[in-house]
């Protein structure tokens, strides 16, 4: 389909993307690694958002700096920028989400050689009216940073102007989430990640125009046969393995949802576009699916994810987790507790950099689908 080539090069190439955008437009390129970045003050500066995905090379010169047992996204990272692969980076923000990252703000600022540096320390308690007013805070002190930062001002018009435009890209990738829901046939898996990944990094203008004409040409489009697989539902962390759909597909099973850092996670929930608009992107990120590492109550992300579960009418779930990341690891018993009460079967891949041999992968998935 042509309207999903650019996605597909954009996913694959991330790097050469940002690098010809930066040139093209002259418009600083600001990185991230977590979906609780405030884009929307990003983007009101003139700046593009770009999620950092961290590598699928081996580590080596992170190892200077990280221990082996940090997660594989924090020293990927690291790798990519030692390396000299993100020197188009104009600045990183870091906001608040598990200690290694916490770290590696630390480590980044010291070795990246990335001129401008945000840290965004956001609540990790969500649920109370003083962490609204405390998120509020934090992103009008970045908003002043980033104003001084990339020497220009944020006016009130171009945040609002932000958020509708966000408003748009979300409400577009629910709407083919939604559509792979009803239909999985009627796009791959591996393309919807390729859409959702370029997502977090294309011009966001550009973007939005894009998702609408997918999702108009995906109604014009006659769904494959999918109905002998086994409709399953993605939980954990990043995902950068797009060739997991694929094996899955081969194993029998066909993923419908996800509860993903790289998925839902990262459009899920609209912003109110009156009133105050740095009140407003507080508001939502009090109150969509919390990550493990912020909490909302002790049974908002099992009740969440059972949510989802029976909306998507899978038939059962696999927790996709980077090896070493405490807050989903630390998550993951109660979550399992959760789908066991209520019978749904669920199973773990631990991933890295790399991804194990194909052949053990898909005994595992296999075996997994079959007992379904």
């Amino acid at each position: 389909m042509r309207e999903l080539e650019e996605f597909r090069r954009v996913a694959r190439d991330p790097y050469t993307y940002a690098e010809s955008l930066k040139k093209e437009t002259g418009r600083p390129i600001i990185g991230s690694f977590c979906s609780y970045a405030p884009e929307e003050i990003v983007v009101a500066a003139g700046a593009v958002p770009f999620r950092i995905f961290g590598t699928r090379e081996n580590i080596t010169r992170a190892d200077a700096h990280l221990q082996a047992y940090a997660c594989s996204l924090a020293r990927g990272s690291l790798e990519e920028a030692l390396a000299g692969k993100l020197k188009f980076l104009d600045g990183t923000i870091f906001p608040h989400t598990c200690d290694t990252i916490q770290r590696l703000s630390d480590i980044w600022r010291l070795n990246a050689g990335i001129p401008l540096h945000w840290d965004v320390v956001l609540p990790v308690k969500l649920n109370t009216e003083s962490a609204r007013d405390y998120l509020a805070g934090v992103i009008s002190k970045f908003r002043r940073d980033m104003e001084t930062g990339l020497g220009v001002e944020i006016g009130e018009d171009a945040l609002i102007e932000a958020v509708a435009l966000f408003n748009r890209i979300r409400g577009n990738l629910n709407t083919l989430y939604e559509m792979r829901r009803k239909s999985p046939g009627l796009i791959d898996a591996g393309d919807l990640h390729a859409v959702v990944k370029s997502s977090m990094v294309m011009d966001r203008r550009d973007l939005a125009a894009k998702l609408e004409a997918l999702v108009e040409a995906l109604r014009r489009t006659e769904p494959r046969d999918v109905d002998g697989l086994h409709r399953l539902f993605l939980a954990g962390g990043v995902c950068s393995h797009p060739e997991i759909y694929s094996l899955l597909e081969e194993s029998g099973g066909v993923t419908v949802w996800d509860d993903l850092c790289t998925g839902t996670r990262y459009f899920e929930g609209l912003i109110a576009e009156s009133g105050d608009p740095v009140a407003a992107i507080a508001d939502r990120y009090a109150i969509r699916a919390a990550c493990p590492a912020k909490h909302a109550s002790l049974v908002s992300r099992g009740d969440h994810l059972i949510r989802a579960v029976r909306e998507s009418r899978a038939r059962g779930v696999i927790f996709l987790f980077l090896k070493f990341c405490d807050p989903h690891a630390f998550d993951y018993p109660y979550l399992k507790s959760s789908l066991d009460e209520a019978g749904v079967p669920s199973m773990v891949l631990e991933v890295e950099e790399q991804l194990p041999p194909e052949g053990q992968l898909r005994t595992r998935l296999e075996t997994f689908v079959s007992l379904l």
